[in-house]
């Protein structure tokens, strides 16, 4: 009999590979019920997360055996980009799917900085792995976008991903939406080779008028096509608020005036998680102007932005997966549009 009710599996899995493999091996082994926690389960799809939390569910899923897969239960869990809340969040979901009070064990690989939500845990016993080999997903995620020759591609990825894994990336390639995120992939290489690694400075405007938010459209890559808050690069000689309001004017055409915006000034929050943009280390510092019942103004997309366009509060939660890296995040945290 097993000492534990149920093994705990936490990542994003972008893709699957060996290391992976290695740590769902060993929860199979520790406990009769295992569950795996899928991160970065609702944002937008982008180069660092290619695959939707049911695409990983079903490419980790191929790997088992029949009566593997009938142990193993796939939770999606939403980036909240705030490592206490994160933590409470996974910890209820676990609860909640087992229905009661449980043994648990974590399994995991305590690699780096980036792991150390390992440690959040106390109620759960960790058990670590060690590394298996030298697998990186940003590695396999670079051969698997800039490869041109796919039987190259397929030999470079085959020692590294379970077979079937690979299989299902191979077809999965296939679909649309590979070469536009093979696109994003080269717009954040080149953003790097250019600018570096940052840290960089930005600044976001949360706009709201009649319960509408103001929001644009993403006009080229990294995030083409998704929503974002108007917003940008802080220039050298700017206050972090004086930058808010200039990329709000240059991104949308905002009319009113600056002192009726400083006025209508809310609330100000800084958000700089390490992975809250895949293009380099980016720290902004978002401004929240409610103007209250305030006609929303006419808006008009320019600059950076292909569409200017606002929408009802209400609307906003059931957006979450068409927003620009942790843009939803910002408004949750101003708006309260999930838990």
């Amino acid at each position: 009999m097993s000492q534990f009710d149920a093994a705990v599996l936490i990542g994003r899995f972008q893709p699957f590979h060996n290391g992976h493999a290695a740590l769902l091996a060993q929860a199979l082994e520790t406990a009769p019920r295992v569950i795996v926690l899928l991160g970065s389960a609702f944002s937008a799809r982008n180069a660092k997360n290619p695959f939707s939390w049911e695409e990983r569910a079903a490419m980790i899923g191929c790997t088992l055996s029949e009566a593997q897969h009938a142990r193993v239960s796939f939770l999606p869990m939403r980036d909240y980009y705030d490592d206490t809340r994160w933590a409470s969040a996974a910890a209820a979901l676990v609860e909640q799917a087992l229905g009661r009070k449980a043994r648990v064990a974590l399994i995991g690989y305590l690699k780096d900085a980036s792991s150390q939500y390992l440690n959040r845990f106390p109620d759960w016993e960790f058990i670590g792995m060690p590394r298996q080999g030298e697998i990186d997903a940003t590695a396999l995620r670079r051969i698997w976008f800039e490869g041109e020759d796919p039987e190259v591609t397929r030999a470079l990825l085959a020692p590294l991903l379970p077979a079937a894994a690979l299989h299902y990336m191979r077809g999965w390639a296939a679909l649309p939406m590979f070469a536009h995120l093979r696109d994003e992939h080269f717009a954040v290489e080149e953003s790097r080779r250019v600018w570096g690694n940052g840290p960089f400075i930005t600044v976001d405007a949360v706009v709201k008028a009649s319960e509408q938010i103001l929001l644009v459209k993403r006009g080229r890559a990294p995030g083409k096509g998704t929503w974002a808050l108007p917003g940008g690069f802080l220039d050298g000689r700017e206050r972090v608020l004086q930058g808010a309001i200039r990329e709000l004017r240059e991104e949308t055409g905002f009319g009113l005036l600056d002192a009726t915006l400083e006025e209508a000034l809310a609330g100000t929050a800084v958000f700089d998680h390490p992975d809250r943009s895949t293009r380099a280390r980016t720290i902004t510092h978002a401004h929240f102007f409610d103007l209250k019942h305030t006609r929303p103004p006419e808006v008009e997309g320019a600059d950076d932005a292909a569409e200017a366009k606002w929408f009802p509060v209400a609307q906003l939660a059931g957006m979450e997966g068409e927003f620009f890296e942790d843009h939803f995040n910002i408004l949750n945290h101003f708006l309260a549009l999930a838990n």
